[in-house]
């Protein structure tokens, strides 16, 4: 039976109730208890009397050795740690007078990005009175969108952000097993 993982759990005199529904160290539960008798019981064992569910009436306390517990838990937490992923979002900038040269190097680091598993931003820069043709600037997002269909899913569609920049945020595929 695994225990609530919380920063801190209430152990022996810390443990507020008057009654308390003990559950022993084998898993058995043995009732509701005055707090002097599961203490007792706790001591007699050699082992901690520690509060996993101090909202129910009477709160559930369980026997057992708190210091192996707590590195149990330290472990259990260390270990999704590292099957964790972090993902991040790269950035690549255009604007709409991009030449094709340099739209085909953009677009290559997009693919390089979206193949490391991070999320890509492209973001589409106007300058002077090329937000009047903003239209330019989303066939642009919408050519890279399509160009990168295969490994990319669209996350946010183009749209304006700023009075200045547009952007579309890619994200890798979902691998189906």
């Amino acid at each position: 039976m695994t225990l609530i993982a919380r920063d801190r759990l209430n152990v022996n005199r810390d443990i507020r109730s008057r009654e308390v529904r003990l559950i022993d160290d084998n898993g058995e539960q043995l009732g509701i208890l005055p707090l002097e008798e599961a203490l007792a019981h706790a001591k007699n064992k050699g082992l901690d009397l520690v509060e996993v569910s101090p909202g129910s009436n009477p709160s559930v306390c369980r026997v057992l050795d708190y210091g192996k517990y707590k590195y149990q838990q330290s472990k259990k937490l260390h270990e999704a740690k590292k099957k964790q992923s972090v993902i991040h979002v790269k950035e690549v900038k255009l604007r709409p007078k991009t030449d094709e040269h340099d739209y085909q190097v953009k677009v290559n680091h997009v693919r390089r990005f979206l193949g490391r598993g991070d999320k890509a931003k492209v973001t589409m820069r106007f300058r002077g009175r090329e937000i009047t043709h903003a239209e330019l600037g989303k066939a642009m997002l919408d050519r890279i969108a399509g160009d990168l269909r295969e490994i990319a899913d669209v996350e946010q569609r183009p749209k304006l952000e700023s009075r200045r920049s547009m952007v579309m945020v890619l994200a890798p595929k979902k691998v189906q097993p």
